[in-house]
């Protein structure tokens, strides 16, 4: 996610009763949960660090990352998450691209997927944007693999390729069309967007995830068949990524490509919201109480990309609300899984 305006929002952190919230009482997924990650990386390192909480979970047994698939065209994307995976030991993921034409925003950190020393990658991929496989074919191609109801997606970039997913036909992947292949497949949306918590309810503030493509984002908070728990701005706001972990804790190899890609996007002593990596740890870990849920409703997104909850006791949606007494402990977790070095 590209940088949030810290002034356009007033963060507060909710105690449960304030927010007449339910107790996140969620029972533990079946293990490894599967799990697909699509991502605007490139944007903001949290999408980087999202990723890093995933392969950490995944060495722990908690999870299989099925794929990756992006929703930033930028031709270095999937070169750089391919960098990631080979990182951690994982380059046989298949990773999606966008091929889209890419709007506004560069990268600070992309170009680490061709970073060299003594004329050899840095860090090892072997991704080509121009012959990888499409995001949305990709995402046809995973579930269709899977069992019934049991694959979690992580959405921390823009609903372009989850949208476009809901309207594809049935073809020689799979006869499902792709709302009967999300309907069948998908188990939870754990998604990062919007913004729920502010001390102004009337504070209209567009998260960057939703503005950047509206349409889509409608297109998903009106027809998206699953549970959906959406990780809003004001979550990874309270729980700022600690600087002295990134001077500290990554020196277990000479180059570490979360630490030197968090040190481009913005050098320490910056502590960087922790955005993605909320929607990452929810996915996997729902029963850890990490987080509290909000009740039942419908989020909608308004024409502005203001995104609107609605409480409703059969709705699909909750958000994430997090108390005081939760804050260490899930930074802490978040600090440990993003650090963790790759099993070898």
């Amino acid at each position: 996610m590209m940088i949030r305006l810290f002034t356009a929002v007033a963060v507060v952190v909710y105690a449960v009763a304030a927010c007449s919230a339910l107790r996140a009482a969620e029972p533990a997924p079946p293990r490894p949960v599967p799990v697909i990650f699509d991502t605007d990386m490139g944007n903001d390192v949290d999408d980087a660090m999202a990723l890093a909480v995933l392969h950490a979970l995944q060495s722990r047994g908690e999870c299989r990352i099925l794929a990756v698939t992006l929703t930033k065209a930028d031709p270095l994307a999937g070169p750089f998450v391919d960098a990631i995976n080979t990182f951690y030991g994982r380059g046989d993921i298949p990773v999606g691209v966008h091929r889209q034409p890419e709007r506004g925003h560069g990268s600070r950190f992309l170009k680490l997927a061709r970073e060299t020393d003594d004329g050899r990658l840095r860090y090892p991929n072997k991704l080509d944007h121009a012959t990888a496989p499409d995001a949305r074919q990709l995402l046809r191609k995973v579930l269709a693999a899977q069992p019934d109801n049991s694959t979690v997606i992580v959405q921390v970039g823009f609903s372009s390729n989850l949208a476009a997913l809901l309207d594809t036909p049935a073809d020689d992947i799979s006869p499902l069309t792709g709302m009967e292949l999300v309907k069948a497949k998908v188990r939870l949306l754990s998604i990062m967007a919007g913004a729920f918590q502010t001390i102004d309810n009337n504070n209209r503030y567009l998260e960057f995830n939703i503005v950047r493509d509206i349409p889509a984002a409608q297109k998903l908070a009106k027809e998206w068949p699953t549970p959906a728990v959406w990780s809003g701005f004001e979550i990874g706001i309270a729980l700022p990524y600690p600087a002295v972990s990134i001077e500290r804790d990554f020196g277990y190899v000479q180059h570490h490509i979360i630490a030197e890609a968090y040190r481009l996007y913005q050098p320490p002593p910056h502590e960087r919201p922790t955005w993605d990596l909320t929607a990452a740890l929810y996915a996997v870990r729902p029963d850890r109480g990490y987080f509290d849920l909000s009740r039942p409703g419908r989020v909608v997104v308004e024409d502005d990309g203001f995104t609107r909850f609605v409480p409703d006791a059969k709705g699909r949606d909750r958000f994430l609300i997090l108390n005081a007494t939760q804050i260490a402990r899930t930074r802490e977790a978040l600090v440990q899984l993003t650090s963790q070095p790759p099993q070898r």
